[in-house]
C-alpha cells in the first residue's frame, strides 16, 4: 500500500509499526525500511523480506539526538560528531541500549545509528516515539530504492510504502566507530572523511 507522505499518512505509517509492521519510508539518501528496533518478531520479518543474512546489523535513524540516546549510549567524542553532523548522513556506531533486540545487532553489541536530514524520516521517528530501522528498501544484493515505486518493485510485501518523491540517491551515510577513542571509518560516504577527522580536532 503506497500513502502519501502527509501528516495523516506518518500517522497511519507510525501505527502499521507499533503493531510490528514494515514502513518503507525516504530519507535524505535513499528509501529505507522501518520496523520497531526492540521487537524480535519484527527485526526476524524485516530480515526476510530483505533476504538479509542474520549476522548483518541494522542501523537505526532517530527523530534527534536525545531520542537517538534512547537507543544508544553516547560519549564525549559521539556527541561531538552528532552535535557537529546532525542532521546529516552520518552514522555514529555505538553500545545499544538494552530496549534494541539482540536479532537487530548482528551477532554484536553496537547500534548505528544517525538522525537524518529528512523531515518525512524524521517525523516518522518523532510520531513513533522511538528510533526506528532504516536498512536500504531493497531486497539484499539489488539496486537501492529512490521512489516508492522503486521500493514495491523490490520489496512488494511491506505493510506500508510512505510515498515523498525521488530522494537524492547518491552515496550512503558515512560510518564511523571509535576504537579506544580513535575515529574509525567503516564506511566512506556522503560526509567526507577528513571533515569528520577535523570536527574532532
Amino acid at each position: 500500500m503506497i500513502v502519501r507522505a502527509s501528516t495523516d499518512g506518518i500517522t497511519r505509517a507510525a501505527g502499521v509499526l507499533q503493531t510490528g509492521g514494515v514502513v518503507a519510508f525516504p530519507t535524505d539518501t535513499l528509501y529505507g525500511l522501518a520496523v520497531d528496533p526492540r521487537r524480535d518478531d519484527a527485526i526476524e520479518r524485516l530480515f526476510a523480506l530483505k533476504g538479509r543474512r542474520p549476522d548483518a546489523a541494522v542501523p537505526l535513524i532517530a527523530a534527534d539526538l536525545a531520542q537517538a540516546m534512547e537507543a544508544g549510549e553516547f560519549g564525549g567524542r559521539e556527541l561531538t560528531l552528532a552535535q557537529t553532523f546532525w542532521p546529516g548522513p552520518l552514522s555514529i556506531v555505538v553500545p545499544a541500549r538494552g530496549a534494541i533486540s539482540r536479532a537487530a545487532l548482528g551477532g554484536g553489541a553496537t547500534v548505528a545509528i544517525r538522525v537524518p536530514a529528512h523531515d518525512v524520516a524524521r517525523k516518522l521517528a518523532a510520531s513513533f516515539v522511538f528510533a526506528i530501522t532504516a536498512t536500504s528498501a531493497n531486497a539484499s544484493g539489488q539496486p537501492a530504492a529512490e521512489t516508492a515505486d522503486d521500493v514495491a518493485a523490490s520489496v512488494p510485501y511491506v505493510d506500508m510504502i510512505l510515498d515523498g518523491g525521488r530522494v537524492s540517491g547518491g552515496r550512503p551515510s558515512t560510518i564511523v566507530r571509535f576504537d579506544g577513542g580513535v575515529p574509525t571509518c567503516l564506511r566512506d560516504g556522503a560526509i567526507a572523511w577528513d571533515r569528520v577527522i577535523k570536527s574532532l580536532q
